[in-house]
């Protein structure tokens, strides 16, 4: 149901890197990533509303949601609207699924288990679609979440939901044993919702895959972006890849060294590293300046497609002082607003005299 065009607003359009910095020019880039705090990414295309109001009309119905998350960044993938969802449904339980785990960080995956099972009624499990015995755990755990059904010869009714591209329609394959869902390494392929009856005492009903209103950590918008949970159109690859080599310098800095055969001292600035990467790969235009677009797109796939390791784009640390630095930005902006709403009343009042 993602129709090309819906995603009108350009992701990263007010964060744009000029695309033609001069080479070897001292990064900057530390300030245009710190001024996403005061800024936030909004879409919600007028199809994901009817989603939205036809998940809400269904959960009532529903003994446990399973929402897909991506393992690479497990907080940026979750959709807020979930947690909504739950308030309004007596905390309804949920399994999270944290997908593509052969593609994340394996001991910062099992961080983040640790860290959402903090949460009562939430169970949490990694697996990658490529092992089937880790996709039918789902199940198990939808059981030990929704007992009551199964002692009374029921069937426990679950909804799947997740993000654009999470895998979502792969794992409902694999829980079915055939083909009832469309798969695709787009964003958005499922289309409408549907309902399916497993061999196993569970009914699935699938979701087309819904973004949220607004994304308040910006951060989280450029990870969305770097992992492909929306469609390539909607980024620049210059922006993401600024912001996906900053935190790659300080995160895992030996798989950017081992995967473009660069100098044990890596450069301290992003344009510095990309540059570098771009020279490495040949990336370069007239001049002999480095096609830092380029050098992004290549960085990116190599990030999606596993190439460049195992990385995990996010910790629960680093969130929590994102979402601190975010509050304080709002706050600030409220502040801005009751200020200069201040001043038009008093050059008015001023005018009347």
């Amino acid at each position: 149901m993602w129709i090309e065009n819906d995603v009108h607003c350009y992701l990263l359009q007010k964060f744009l890197v000029p695309p033609d910095v001069p080479h070897g020019a001292t990064s900057k880039n530390k300030e245009y990533i710190n001024q996403m705090s005061s800024q936030s990414i909004q879409w919600f295309p007028g199809h994901m509303h009817k989603a939205r109001k036809e998940i809400e009309e269904a959960m009532p119905k529903v003994d446990v949601i399973i929402e897909v998350l991506d393992a690479r960044i497990p907080f940026s993938s979750e959709n807020p609207l979930i947690k909504s969802f739950r308030e309004t449904n007596d905390g309804k339980p949920v399994v999270k699924v944290l997908n593509k785990r052969d593609l994340a960080d394996p001991e910062m995956t099992q961080l983040w288990i640790n860290h959402l099972e903090k949460e009562q009624g939430v169970k949490a499990i990694a697996i990658t679609t490529e092992n089937l015995n880790e996709v039918n755990q789902i199940m198990d755990l939808c059981r030990k979440l929704a007992p009551q059904r199964e002692e009374a010869g029921k069937k426990i009714r679950t909804m799947i939901m997740g993000i654009p591209n999470v895998g979502k329609s792969t794992i409902i394959n694999a829980l079915a044993g055939r083909t009832v869902a469309i798969t695709g390494n787009q964003p958005a392929v499922t289309r409408q919702q549907q309902r399916i009856n497993l061999d196993n005492g569970i009914l699935l009903s699938d979701t087309p895959g819904i973004l949220w209103p607004k994304v308040e950590n910006p951060h989280s918008g450029f990870r969305l972006a770097a992992t492909g949970a929306i469609k390539d159109t909607a980024m620049d690859y210059i922006d993401v890849g600024f912001f996906t080599i900053e935190y790659l310098i300080k995160a895992y800095p030996e798989l950017i060294k081992s995967r473009y055969n660069l100098d044990d001292d890596l450069p301290d600035s992003e344009i510095e590293l990309i540059e570098a990467i771009g020279r490495k790969r040949g990336c370069l235009k007239g001049g002999g300046r480095v096609d830092l677009h380029k050098t992004s797109v290549i960085l990116i796939n190599e990030l999606r497609n596993g190439t460049l390791g195992n990385i995990t784009l996010e910790h629960p640390e680093m969130i929590t002082e994102e979402l601190i630095n975010v509050a304080i930005a709002e706050e600030r902006k409220t502040e801005e607003k009751i200020k200069k709403k201040e001043e038009r009343r008093k050059r008015y009042l001023k005018n009347k005299r």
